[in-house]
């Protein structure tokens, strides 16, 4: 421990965030790193406790608190604050193949559960690791690092989200030959088009995937695995195969006048933008619109920020649940996961754009109403109570762009019924703790076998799946 009285003498510091009105003019990202010397302080508010919950993982009255991944948080923040960054690095690689992509999208269970959030706020946890990991690809510590020896394994990936691409790079270190299959025409997964720019610059993204082929991992894309490519050439091909294909099925709204035009699932909506941001599409155009989003989630917030950046003309964002409490309540007590309001970066926009809150909680939607030509022009909108709708709160809004955010449903099924791999209840590829499926050598992580979930779960259902994976392979596994 480096600094015995750190949490004492430093007050806690995030990184800075530019202006909403700044930052709405374009998707680049827009969080400030702090100084070398100022995060260095705030590494040094780490206490290195005897119980370090930050790194413990577990779940606590129904909800998960502290880091999926075990990252051995007290280690490297001690080594970020005596000024020793490579040392940090490492340790922080131990655990976490990208922490590049959680050290900006990971809504930190980690701090939920710091020891100095008891009494007060919690070590940035999340802006230590990435400026850890940013100092690295600065001082050119990353670089490639092509396994010696190669085992003579061959393991075919299927999708190229956060599990996919944690196996590639756990299997690839290990010596094991790995190709990744994915569908879309970049890899990188949900990681790519699921997330905005603003959120994850597609070139941190490009800046690991280079890596990651110049130490040995193949991608190829453009190619959708049980249509365009077998699957059993892949089995006959491959010794092993991993299907990391996501949660991709979106769930819908069963409403009427659900056919009118003006209507996307939020995963559409995103991805379209950011292909726009790429130059390589086209996006779905939010300008001049006035936009309603249904799902008060990370992605239903994602919207918000994208239909600003776009110029609509209004946005309303729909949350079922009533509103959280601004602080832990009673039956909430540390180091459980706060269910407390978070108002995030799109809803401070709109908050800055247009005066208000774009969130209606506790409200949903009833019927879609359309103009003549078959386009919405509407919404009716109900108040709830619990699930239940409050008599007489109905009222209407307008409204020319509907997105859905309302969370998914399971995985697409192309890839579970060619491969001929049952799914449970839940429409998730059905796998056991060993993410074998029903059929010999073809194995299940990440949201397809989970059910959609964060990217540091991602990661760390690939990195345990390559685990299991190269048991399979080799017969033992020291992974």
């Amino acid at each position: 421990m480096g600094k015995v009285d750190g949490f004492l003498l430093y007050p806690r510091k995030n990184a800075a965030w530019k202006d909403p009105m700044e930052r709405i003019q374009n998707f680049d990202e827009f969080k400030l790193p702090l100084p070398p010397k100022a995060q260095r302080e705030q590494a040094a508010r780490c206490m290195n406790c005897g119980v370090p919950f930050c790194q413990s993982g577990m779940k606590l009255n129904g909800m998960f608190t502290g880091c999926p991944l075990h990252n051995l948080i007290p280690e490297w923040n001690d080594m970020l604050y005596l000024g020793n960054t490579r040392h940090a690095l490492d340790r922080l690689l131990k655990t976490n193949c990208f922490p590049e992509f959680t050290g900006r999208v990971c809504p930190a269970l980690c701090e939920a559960a710091c020891t100095c959030g008891m009494n007060g706020e919690s070590v940035s946890v999340h802006d230590n690791e990435l400026a850890i990991i940013e100092t690295a690809y600065e001082s050119g510590w990353m670089q490639p690092k092509p396994p010696r020896v190669r085992s003579g394994r061959r393991v075919a990936i299927v999708g190229s989200g956060p599990s996919g691409l944690a196996a590639a790079w756990m299997l690839n270190h290990r010596g094991h030959t790995v190709t990744v299959y994915e569908r879309s025409d970049r890899p990188g997964g949900l990681l790519m088009y699921g997330i905005p720019n603003m959120k994850l610059d597609k070139q941190i993204i490009a800046r690991r995937l280079k890596l990651m082929e110049e130490e040995g991992v193949s991608f190829i894309t453009g190619v959708e695995v049980g249509t365009d490519v077998d699957a059993a050439s892949l089995q006959k091909d491959y010794d092993a195969v991993l299907l990391c294909c996501g949660a991709g099925q979106p769930r819908d709204l069963k409403l009427p006048g659900r056919d009118a035009e003006g209507i996307h699932f939020a995963v559409d909506f995103l991805t379209a933008a950011t292909k726009q941001v790429l130059g390589t599409g086209k996006a779905i155009d939010a300008k001049g619109k006035k936009a309603v989003i249904v799902g008060g989630g990370d992605t239903g917030n994602d919207c918000v920020g994208t239909c600003i950046r776009m110029g609509c003309a209004s946005v309303t964002q729909l949350e079922m649940m009533p509103k959280p409490s601004e602080t832990r309540t009673a039956d909430n007590p540390w180091p459980e996961w706060p269910k407390v309001l978070k108002t995030d970066y799109g809803q401070q926009e709109a908050i800055a754009v247009f005066g208000h809150d774009p969130r209606l909680f506790e409200t949903t939607v009833s019927e879609i109403l359309k103009d003549d030509a078959g386009h919405i022009r509407g919404l009716k909108l109900v108040s709830l109570k619990g699930r239940d709708v409050v008599p007489g709160s109905e009222q209407e809004i307008d409204c020319d762009l509907l997105l859905i955010a309302a969370g998914f449903v399971g995985c697409q099924k192309t890839v579970p019924e060619a491969f001929g791999v049952n799914l449970g209840a839940r429409g998730t590829v059905d796998a056991g703790e060993d993410y074998k499926t029903n059929v010999p050598g073809v194995f299940a992580a990440g949201d397809m076998r989970r059910g959609q979930s964060l990217v540091v779960w991602g990661i760390s259902e690939g990195r345990n799946a390559a685990r299991e994976i190269d048991r399979f392979l080799m017969g033992y596994t020291e992974m």
